[in-house]
């Protein structure tokens, strides 16, 4: 029996003008369900931003990363969204959105290990 399993994960896009089309990765979002794991980690460029739009509102993208870090780790920083187990946060963050911070589309892998592959994309995808 093989020790990996199927897991689904997508970015994190920050858009700051919507009309332009143009995004950053700032983060990247990973669900194991076999594992009940679900995870975000963000990185913001904030000097790609606002090569972008030099009026990006900085303060809010970095709360608005937060906050899908927080819907992801669950407990009472979670809000409501804490009574939802792992598969169900996910399946919300990763629904569509208009604002500046988006998920992109969702991929799948497998992984023996769902916070290192949680890092590995950070670094690969997004740093």
């Amino acid at each position: 029996m093989s020790d990996r399993h199927v897991f689904e994960y997508a970015l994190l896009r920050v858009v700051p003008r919507i009309e332009r089309g143009e995004c950053v990765n700032a983060g990247v979002l990973v669900y194991c369900r076999p594992k009940s794991y679900v995870a975000a980690r963000t990185h913001l460029d904030e000097a790609r931003l606002l090569a972008l739009d030099p009026q990006a509102d900085l303060p809010g993208v970095r709360a608005a990363l937060r906050a899908v870090e927080k819907v992801c780790a669950g407990g009472d920083a979670a809000g409501q969204a804490a009574r939802d187990d792992a598969g169900r946060r996910f399946r919300w963050l990763i629904a569509p959105r208009s604002t500046i911070v988006q998920p992109g589309p969702v991929h799948t892998g497998l992984t023996a290990d769902p916070a290192a592959e949680t890092e590995r994309l950070l670094e690969l995808l997004v740093r």
